[in-house]
Formats: structure tokens, sequence, C-alpha cells
């Protein structure tokens, strides 16, 4: 059985050995041609063939235009935020009421008084006046040496360990470089004098702070005024837990604004509010960890930096202009295009391609004129 092999455009050359045939170009560019012999196309398998696959990979080919495929980003490790001892936590401090340190000064300065009588030497008047009975000296030995011990230590305890709670303001008490407990309570108290006392301001506080070193989303230096509302949570760990959290806050803060974008004074007020978010949860996840709780971190003014102040100042005179320009020309168009079309609409003139180009041209120097010199 003989098969006829039919000719096809792309063969090299024609059967009967005449003139070549032309080429037939290519649409695609990096397009190739491959044989298939003719007893493969009418086949009869039974079963389907398998046919082991590679993996394909997406990229861009030359000449195409065709994009690479989008690689998703890396993840990033979560930064680890600072902490403190985590058994440094505020508890409620032992103390008494006032009323129990005066009644000890008290006793102990009564204390003193019976001893003195007692070994003969308080004076007469004033036993009169404190209408005393007569006794018997009994000098000073060593049982009235150690009543009188007694009594001072007594009325030095009563009222050296008064203490005044303010409202607004919490005592930090310490034994030893020991914890002991925090005093919330306001009035008049009695905290043991052994007990070193540090006072907290835990109201609700504002900071504004000095000129800080910023950047914009371009990388632009700036100069940021930031506002900073927060409060001591945990007065055991603002106290102990640094060294003074009024400076930990502050250098938070200018980390804070070293990571994050502020924008330029003149932006859309989203951007600025989106700042904000950023730089308040960054700052309250940092200062967390020592007892305070940041509510706002806002910038109130945002300055360009000296050495890059008069080039964005000429550059953004430079935006303007354009823009204005581009809303004049904008109108001029429109105006010119009105015009011309009411002209034509309304019969008024017959125009042909070369008078409508002339219109349009004297129209529109007309109008930029005019408005050029109604401008400021």
């Amino acid at each position: 059985m003989s098969t006829t092999t039919a000719h096809t455009p792309d063969s090299d050359g024609p059967p009967d050995g005449g003139t070549p045939a032309r080429p037939v170009p290519r649409l695609i560019q990096n397009e190739i041609t491959t044989e298939i012999p003719v007893h493969l196309l009418f086949r009869d398998d039974p079963d389907p063939v398998s046919v082991p696959l590679r993996p394909a990979v997406v990229a861009r080919r030359q000449g195409t235009g065709e994009q690479p495929r989008l690689r998703r980003p890396a993840m990033h490790k979560p930064r680890p935020v600072a902490a403190v001892d985590p058994e440094l936590t505020e508890c409620p401090a032992r103390v008494l009421p006032g009323a129990a340190g005066v009644a000890a000064g008290l006793g102990g300065v009564a204390g003193g008084f019976a001893t003195s009588w007692w070994a003969g030497v308080l004076p007469p008047l004033a036993a009169h006046a404190l209408h005393l009975p007569a006794y018997g000296s009994a000098g000073l030995g060593p049982a009235q040496w150690a009543a009188y011990a007694g009594a001072g230590a007594l009325g030095l305890f009563g009222f050296a360990g008064l203490a005044r709670g303010v409202t607004g303001r919490a005592w930090v008490l310490g034994l030893f470089g020991r914890y002991r407990g925090t005093v919330r309570r306001t009035g008049l108290l009695w905290v043991n004098p052994l007990l070193l006392r540090r006072r907290v301001d835990v109201r609700l506080r504002h900071w504004r702070s000095e000129e800080m070193p910023a950047a914009d989303g371009n990388g632009v230096a700036l100069r940021v005024v930031v506002l900073v509302v927060w409060r001591v949570r945990d007065t055991a760990r603002a106290a102990l837990g640094v060294e003074d959290h009024e400076r930990y806050l502050r250098e938070c803060v200018e980390a804070a604004l070293a990571r994050v974008p502020v924008e330029p004074p003149g932006t859309a007020r989203g951007s600025v509010e989106m700042a904000t978010d950023a730089l308040t949860r960054l700052v309250t996840a940092d200062a967390a960890g020592i007892g305070l709780e940041v509510f706002s971190v806002q910038p109130v003014r945002v300055e360009y930096a000296p050495e890059v102040a008069g080039a964005m100042h000429r550059r953004r005179i430079a935006a303007l202009d354009a823009q204005q320009r581009a809303t004049v020309l904008t109108s001029v168009v429109d105006s010119v295009e009105d015009t011309v079309t009411r002209l034509t609409m309304r019969g008024l003139v017959e125009l042909d391609d070369y008078e409508r180009k002339v219109l349009v041209r004297d129209l529109t120097v007309a109008f930029c004129s005019g408005r050029t010199g109604s401008a400021p």
C-alpha cells in the first residue's frame, strides 16, 4: 500500500525540484514546528497511554512581554517583646490606719513621762500639772532605762510611720531590696518606717516630646513632635523593672518613629491616622512590659529637616504650579470644545477642517490669555 505524503508550506523545497516555496512567517517568535508521522494520527489504541509530565516552571519569555509570577514575601519572625521579671507584679501592701500610728506615738510619749515619774526625774511642776501623786525616787536603774528605750521606740515607730496618701499617687514599698507591695490608699496611713518608700504618679499624663528625627515613605528626613497620652498601670514594674520609666517611654517613641513612615504636612488625613495607629501599636507593645499603658502617640507637628527643607519647599511649589496649569488647561480645552460645538450645532457658521483648526487655535489663545491675566 502506497502512502502519498502531502507537501506542507514549511517544507524545505518543492517535491518536483522546482523553485523553492516562500517560507511562511511565524506568528510566535519562539515557535518550533515538529513533523508528526501520518500513521500516528490514525492509530487505534484501546487504552490511553500515560505520558509522564514534568513540573512546569512559569517564567518570563524574551520578547513576549509576559510578566513572571510574583513570589510570596518571606515571613519574618516576630520581634521579641521586652519583658521584666514575671514575678514582679503589683500587689497591695499591708498598712494600718493613721489613727494606729498616732495612738502608738502618744503611747510612747506617755510611757516616757511615766518612766520619768517612776525614776523621780520628772519636775514637780510637770507632776503637779499632770496631777500625778507623789512617789519616792527610785533612781535611774536598768529597769528605768529599759522603760525609756521601749517608750522611745514606740513613739518613734508611731510617728515616723505616719504617711499621707494622695489621690493619683502611689507608694512602692521595699525592704532590703525586695518588693513589699504598693499603697494606693488615700488619707492618713501608717506604714512601717523600716520600708523604703518610692512615690509613683499613677494619673493620666500627657507628654509632649521635643523634635525627633523621622522619615516619610520616600525616606526624606523629617522632624516630628509627638504627643503621648499614657499612665502607669503596674507600679512595681514601672518603678523597679527599669531605672527610669519616663526615659524608657521616650526611647520607645523614638524607636517607633524610626520604623514607621510619617507623612509630611499637607497629605491626606487617612495617612496621618494610619501613622498614628501604627505608632500607638508599636509603643504600646514596647511599654507594656514595664507596666505602662499607652493610649495614643500622635504627631502634632511635622516639618522637613533643615538640610532638605529648601529643596522640598521648591518641589512642593513646582507640584502646585503644575497642578494649577493642568487644571487651567483642562478648563480651557473644555471651554473651546463647548464653544465650537455650539457654533456648529446651531448652524451659525459652516467650517471646514482648516477653518475649524484656526478657530480652535484662536479660541485657545484667547481663553489662555484671559485666564492668565485674571490670575493673581
